[in-house]
């Protein structure tokens, strides 16, 4: 997948604050438990795991957060949602991510 300059720059912002190896950790299990309980809950039978599923793993975000000691991304640009299972599934070699220098 190749990056247009403006997504390079939120992926590079968001890999920065994201270095603290249990703040990686955290994301590891927290970013792919938010993002299936959405289909999960899709079904009126699978919405009180969905629920779950999301409470904890926004709890492992934030747990994250604690370790690396700087506020979520997302609370200064909503698009770092979307970054972030993109850096996730990068680091999960599921997508191989280009990016694309800002012009000079």
């Amino acid at each position: 997948m190749k990056l247009n300059a403006e997504w390079s720059d939120l992926l590079a912002r968001y890999k920065d604050d994201h270095q603290h190896p249990m703040n990686q950790r955290c994301h590891a299990v927290g970013i792919p438990l938010i993002a299936a309980s959405i289909p999960v809950g899709a079904t009126l039978v699978g919405l009180p795991l969905a629920t779950a599923m999301f409470g904890i793993g926004w709890g492992f975000q934030f747990a994250g957060h604690a370790f690396e000691g700087k506020k979520p991304s997302f609370l200064s640009d909503k698009r770092s949602l979307l970054v972030g299972l993109l850096w996730w599934a990068e680091k999960q070699h599921i997508v191989r991510v280009e990016t694309t220098p800002a012009s000079a």
